[in-house]
């Protein structure tokens, strides 16, 4: 009975266990792992919402974000304005109009400079978005053209698949050989 205590105090005697440790030397602890891996995670996600987080911004920065938003709508709604005004009013519509009209040409070169800068910008903003998007899309290419590769060749697999009809009539599958040559068999 000494001899077998002694053993087993020096196995797992002393608040270690050594079969675990030699163990764990040639195959990772599944516990370990899983607590190495949560912490990477945990630190991927703190290093992503860092990455992501905006300051907080006082209330002059946003008062200037929402200006920064009034000028499509407020030329969408100006333009549905003027078509009100002009069925509404057609002579205070044609006093205005003629106002208009009276704007220098290098003004009207000056709005326009400014509204395409802006409305230039923003297309461009928005292209590259979409370019980044297509970009990200087309490293999925090599997965779904594996995948299409597979299911064509499990379609031709099926019986019968390539025997299509030509005429419009039904198809008519060949006898199975197999099934003849054991019918064959069997009977001799």
């Amino acid at each position: 009975m000494g001899l077998i205590s002694g053993i087993l105090g020096l196995l797992f005697g002393s608040g270690r266990n050594v079969v675990r440790e030699t163990a764990e030397v040639f195959r990772e602890s599944a516990e370990s792992g899983a607590e190495r891996a949560m912490i990477l995670r945990q630190t991927a996600m703190d290093q992503f919402g860092a990455e992501f987080h905006a300051p907080v911004k006082g209330g002059f920065d946003r008062f200037m974000d929402g200006v920064n938003r009034l000028p499509r709508p407020a030329l969408a709604l100006g333009t549905l304005g003027l078509f009100v005004a002009a069925m509404i009013d057609p002579v205070w519509f044609a006093v205005r109009m003629q106002g208009v009209a009276l704007v220098p040409e290098p003004l009207w070169w000056l709005l326009g400079v400014v509204v395409s800068f802006y409305f230039g910008s923003r297309h461009q903003v928005k292209t590259q978005e979409f370019q980044r998007e297509i970009s990200a899309s087309l490293r999925y290419v090599p997965e779904v053209m594996a995948n299409l590769e597979t299911l064509g060749a499990l379609a031709s697999d099926r019986p019968g698949a390539a025997e299509a009809p030509q005429s419009g009539g039904t198809a008519r599958p060949e006898e199975n050989r197999a099934l003849e040559d054991w019918r064959r068999l069997r009977n001799t």
